[in-house]
């Protein structure tokens, strides 16, 4: 079993979570032009427990290396990874082409052979999306291990992690031996700003460039978006004065 703890943390660029996205005119995906563009909030928190397990385990962490999937302009989100305390980075440019999780867990898996990593901290999904399956689909290439939606990380003395999640009335404590798969779950931690400082130091820090053929990979996609429709708005609720009267209004809807 390996002494030292090689992380590797996927982050991924979006639509920043505090705008609220917009259907494109031909309804096969959500408007980018014009729009502010952040790093994954939960790849955000996995790449804030990367950095606190080496601050909280010292001389355990030997390294950690950002790996984002996207345009060119996913450098942004990399350089936040780096001002957070990331070490090395890389972005596997591929355009304005848009993946689904197979593909992204099979690039991910060539760039964790790569760098040795034996320790993979990503986010449970990504808020564009929505689809939540890539760790588990990564882990199922690597054969590893995994634990997912994760609220809490202890790394023990004898190399093992112990990871909590929220189930249906309680936690659920898992515990494996390195390597492991982590997907985080937005209770794990809160995020620090980056400070400007931070950021400029970044900039002087490894960001390495490859192209999905450098690394063998076919990237045609499995998924095709048919149509993209907004949800159709809600209809105004009504007040009843007593419970018989709501009684008999959710008979009317034939709701019991």
């Amino acid at each position: 079993m390996s002494s030292k703890i090689r992380i590797l943390v996927p982050v991924k660029r979006v639509i920043d979570f505090a705008l609220k996205p917009r259907i494109n005119k031909t309804h096969d995906g959500v408007e980018t032009q014009g729009v502010k563009f952040s790093i994954n909030p939960f790849d955000n928190i996995a790449v804030e427990e990367a950095v606190k397990i080496r601050k909280h385990n010292k001389g355990v962490v030997e390294s950690i290396h950002a790996v984002s999937i996207g345009p060119s302009k996913a450098k942004d989100v990399l350089r936040t990874a780096l001002a957070k305390g990331a070490d090395t980075s890389s972005l596997v440019d591929i355009g304005s082409k848009e993946l689904d999780p197979l593909a992204v867990s099979k690039i991910l898996k060539k760039i964790q052979e790569e760098q040795g990593s034996n320790l993979i901290i990503m986010g449970r999904q990504a808020i564009d999306d929505d689809a939540g399956q890539t760790g588990q689909m990564l882990a199922g290439l690597l054969g590893w291990s995994q634990a997912t939606n994760a609220s809490k990380v202890t790394i023990n003395e004898d190399m093992t992690v112990e990871v909590e999640k929220a189930i249906d009335g309680g936690v659920e404590i898992v515990k494996a031996p390195l390597p492991l798969i982590i997907t985080t779950d937005l209770t794990l931690n809160e995020p620090k700003f980056v400070t400007l400082p931070k950021m400029m130091k970044a900039k002087k820090k490894p960001l390495k460039v490859v192209r999905p053929e450098d690394l063998g990979i076919n990237l045609e996609s499995r998924l095709e978006t048919v149509s993209l429709e907004e949800p159709v708005p809600r209809k105004a609720g009504i007040k009843v004065k007593s419970v018989d009267e709501l009684i008999s209004k959710m008979k009317e809807l034939k709701a019991i």
